[in-house]
């Protein structure tokens, strides 16, 4: 199956490595996050939960939540979260259902040669449960920074947008009332450069 933005994100139940079962409706009214990786303890996935551990307070200043998800067991997702630190769930999928449902299982290159195993996907699903955006094959490095950028460019993310607009609003406001002081002032300095200068010289006497 392959996940399209404006699609409703599949449903999943998964037990994470506090022992807790997850599921989509857990995260109803909120931006998640939702991440597929290959292995635990592997360097690209392993840069990959760092920097989504790095970003977990920005992520949350935006309304929204992150999640990891790999065939794994909990104990190796226990080992991984207890080694790095990682700051958010991971779920454990060994059965491969809900990677299936996102299209994030199947065949791909690897060395040269073609496999079947995860696709390092990510999906962006909005508060209300639909998909916003789709990474499939991705690059590690900048891939944090990528997310946090299209969560603060959505149009359902009202609070970054209102911020921004303010913000905008001020500065032209700003720049307009400059402009109003400004004009009038360099009117008079023109209209000043004009008038003729009286002069100084006395008459000569008689």
């Amino acid at each position: 199956m392959t996940v399209h933005v404006g699609s409703q994100a599949p449903d999943f139940d998964l037990e994470s490595d506090s022992g807790d079962r997850v599921s989509l409706a857990d995260y109803a009214g909120r931006w998640l996050v939702l991440y597929f990786y290959p292995r635990d303890n592997t360097p690209g996935c392993t840069r990959e939960a760092q920097d989504f551990s790095a970003a977990v307070a920005r992520l949350g200043s935006l309304g929204a939540a992150v999640v990891g998800v790999s065939r794994d067991s909990v104990k190796s997702h226990c080992g991984f979260r207890d080694k790095i630190g990682i700051r958010f769930p991971l779920l454990s999928d060994p059965d491969l259902e809900t990677h299936r449902a996102y299209g994030a299982w199947g065949a791909k290159t690897m060395y040269g040669r073609k496999v079947e195993g995860t696709i390092r996907s990510t999906f962006l699903l909005a508060p209300d449960g639909k998909v916003a955006a789709v990474w499939s094959g991705v690059k590690v490095d900048g891939h944090a920074d990528k997310v946090l950028a299209a969560i603060g460019r959505s149009p359902d993310d009202t609070t970054p947008a209102t911020r921004r607009v303010a913000k905008t609003t001020k500065t032209a406001k700003t720049a307009k009332t400059a402009k109003n002081v400004a004009a009038p002032a360099k009117a008079g300095a023109k209209k000043s450069a004009r008038r003729p200068k009286k002069s100084t010289k006395k008459p000569a006497r008689a």
